[in-house]
């Protein structure tokens, strides 16, 4: 009997664990998904590097007991999955959000952001957000601006210049 006890305790401990050390926690209701859109689902968590497993809820609302994650047991009901990720905060609120826009059946409920109880709604607002590559190409195009517009400036004085017959 007591081995069981300890292989529970060992799910628990995984799942603290998971709520703890990741940047992002996200709660699905996957109720209603055929093989084929679940296998799609986890080859595109995969490919984004989230965790995507199913966990019974008890075992869950125990962890989160552990963890004062207490915030999501009302969203442990039903069938639900949990997707984890370690180091982007916002790529499993992008392939979950995506996904659930073609595939109805898909429910997100809830989620851990960075350490606090989020919304669906602002999970949706975050999964809108560019990548981390985007934010940091949109910044070095506005940092860039004033030096291209200087350029572009200085080659239209020279280029006047020439056509006047003008010596820079």
């Amino acid at each position: 009997m007591s081995t069981v006890i300890e292989q529970k305790q060992t799910v628990v401990n995984e799942i603290a664990e998971k709520l703890s050390n990741s940047e992002s926690v996200i709660l699905v209701d996957y109720r209603g998904l055929n093989v084929a859109q679940s296998t799609e689902l986890r080859r595109q968590l995969r490919e984004a590097d989230v965790e995507f497993k199913v966990y019974k809820n008890t075992m869950t609302r125990r962890a989160t007991e552990e963890t004062n994650f207490t915030g999501i047991d009302e969203f442990l009901v039903g069938p639900t999955a949990i997707a984890t990720s370690r180091t982007d905060a916002v790529a499993a609120a992008k392939v979950l959000h995506n996904f659930s826009k073609e595939n109805k059946e898909l429910e997100i409920k809830t989620g851990i952001i960075q350490g606090d109880v989020t919304a669906v709604e602002d999970i949706k607002q975050i999964a809108e957000l560019p990548s981390y590559d985007g934010l940091v190409a949109m910044l070095l195009s506005v940092l860039q601006a004033p030096l291209r517009n200087f350029a572009l400036a200085s080659k239209a004085v020279a280029d006047q210049k020439e056509e006047n017959g003008e010596e820079s």
